[in-house]
């Protein structure tokens, strides 16, 4: 079976995946620094004090918001290893949102959302994308082609291959 060539949509599809995970990276950043800088939290509940020491939580953000953003720009720039590891971390990311349905439902599912559009955008037809993204070795097109195709062939649809 021929490999159909990708549609400029899915290629953007692709890149607004990878601006997708850029966010969500950031966004685990900043909610890892917050639990770093106020480590301390006090939980009232109706007959316990309860103090809760957030450091660990803050640190698991802080390093998966990095490996988002690095998987992100990696996708931006079409490499395989990050469609395959951007893969696993949102299907991880996907998973631990649903532990936190009750808490915050709205967030939880927002993300999950997200999460889904991002999975469908980087398991359909990475081939054409990464062509379309990725350097395929031709030069850059300089107009100066045209010159030599006659009118005819001008109006003329190029082959699908």
């Amino acid at each position: 079976m021929a490999a159909k060539e990708s549609s400029p949509v899915m290629t953007g599809t692709v890149v607004f995946a990878g601006c997708l995970m850029l966010v969500i990276g950031l966004i685990n950043i900043f909610e890892g620094f917050i639990a770093l800088f106020s480590d301390e939290r006090l939980v009232l509940t109706r007959n316990h004090l309860v103090v809760v020491d957030t450091t660990g939580w803050g640190w698991v953000l802080l390093i998966s918001g990095l490996l988002l953003m690095g998987v992100g720009a990696g996708l931006l720039v079409a490499q395989t290893w990050a469609r395959i590891t951007a893969i696993i971390l949102v299907g991880l990311h996907a998973v631990i949102q649903v532990a936190w349905l009750g808490a915050y439902p709205v967030w939880a599912l927002l993300m999950i959302a997200l999460d889904v559009f991002i999975l469908y955008a980087l398991t359909m037809r990475w081939s054409g994308v990464r062509e379309q993204l990725g350097d395929t070795g031709e030069a850059p097109w300089d107009g100066q082609q045209t010159a030599d195709v006659t009118p005819p062939q001008r109006t003329t649809p190029p082959l699908q291959r």
